[in-house]
């Protein structure tokens, strides 16, 4: 076979291989395209599905042959954040704030790094606060239960991979149908909320600073929180104290830091934040006839406001729960917070 010939076989070998190879594409592409095709069915059958659910599932849920069926979940009456700081700055009263945390703690589970072992103690008191009927003091939920509309994506994620059927089940338990709660979210003005590119969150802030403008203030906080410390968040309070409780397991001084609130002045603001034990206090004085406002991680919300960036980020030198890391942050230097400092039960 001459070279001519040799060149010619190998063209025509090589051809009926690209022209099989060719066909095996082709078989191929027909077949993803029919897969696709069934994958973009199939989730346009879902997506329909979903819109007929919508459509239907109030009537559903409404049907009044099934009220005797689903009287174990309920929705509990909860006011706006608006009505809650009205009732703060307005009308003096103070509040406790009850979150997952205390939640946890009451059915004797740990959840947070700022309380790590269980304290029986601590939840027969937060029970007792739970159950108070003072006027004086709002007892606050958060707004969890029903429509989650206003809050971001990210924020409703959390919110329903905690309240499981159980979880909401036991907060149903000791809740009652027939009282109405104020809303703990009032000290939350920022990172949870879905309208964070208007100019509402920094409203809620300067709403949130009618409390203690011109106020004559004692922060009551870990170690490591540092209220307004690096920012100007407390600039309008008249004058502001600290007593220093535990960054951790802060029940344990509870009794040293209840005595020396005995000393201050009942003219002066408590503006609390220590986790649950925050919570008992703030009902206790409240019955000593102090105003107490349970503000938990409004300063954090605020640097995280002032940043920007919409979401949790660790802020140097305060304790942050929230974030891997956050709960050993550096010590804190500041000359005018050491001043402020009248008791230390760190």
């Amino acid at each position: 076979m001459s070279n001519k010939d040799k060149i010619i076989t190998e063209l025509l070998e090589k051809t009926q291989q690209m022209q099989e190879h060719m066909e095996w594409q082709e078989k191929t592409i027909q077949i993803l395209l029919k897969s696709n095709k069934q994958i973009i069915d199939w989730v346009d059958d879902i997506v329909k599905d979903q819109e007929h659910f919508r459509e239907n599932y109030f009537f559903e849920i409404s049907d009044p042959r099934l009220k005797e069926e689903v009287t174990e979940y309920w929705y509990p009456d909860i006011a706006s954040v608006e009505e809650t700081l009205d009732e703060i700055v307005n009308h003096g009263k103070s509040i406790a704030r009850f979150g997952d945390g205390e939640f946890a703690t009451i059915y004797g589970r740990v959840r947070h790094k700022f309380q790590t072992e269980q304290d029986d103690r601590l939840a027969a008191r937060l029970l007792d606060v739970l159950a108070s009927e003072d006027d004086r003091l709002m007892v606050a939920i958060a707004d969890n239960y029903g429509n989650l509309e206003r809050y971001s994506e990210q924020a409703k994620r959390e919110i329903r991979f905690y309240l499981t059927r159980q979880v909401r089940k036991e907060h149903l338990q000791i809740l009652k149908r027939d009282r109405k709660y104020y809303n703990a979210y009032v000290t939350r003005p920022y990172v949870m909320y879905n309208d964070l590119k208007t100019d509402r969150s920094q409203n809620r802030f300067e709403n949130l600073k009618k409390i203690w403008a011109d106020r004559t203030c004692v922060f009551i906080e870990g170690k490591y929180t540092a209220l307004g410390v690096g920012n100007d968040l407390f600039s309008g309070a008249e004058s502001i104290q600290r007593i220093i409780g535990p960054a951790e397991n802060a029940f344990h001084a509870y009794d040293k830091i209840l005595e020396c609130c005995k000393d201050q002045a009942k003219d002066k603001l408590f503006l609390l934040a220590l986790g649950p034990t925050a919570t008992v206090l703030a009902y206790d004085l409240c019955k000593m006839g102090y105003q107490a406002v349970d503000i938990g991680h409004i300063d954090l919300e605020y640097e995280w406001f002032l940043k920007g960036q919409g979401c949790r980020t660790e802020i140097v030198g305060k304790y942050n729960n929230e974030l891997a890391g956050g709960d050993k942050p550096v010590e804190i230097q500041d000359k005018q917070y050491q001043s402020q400092i009248i008791a230390d039960f760190s």
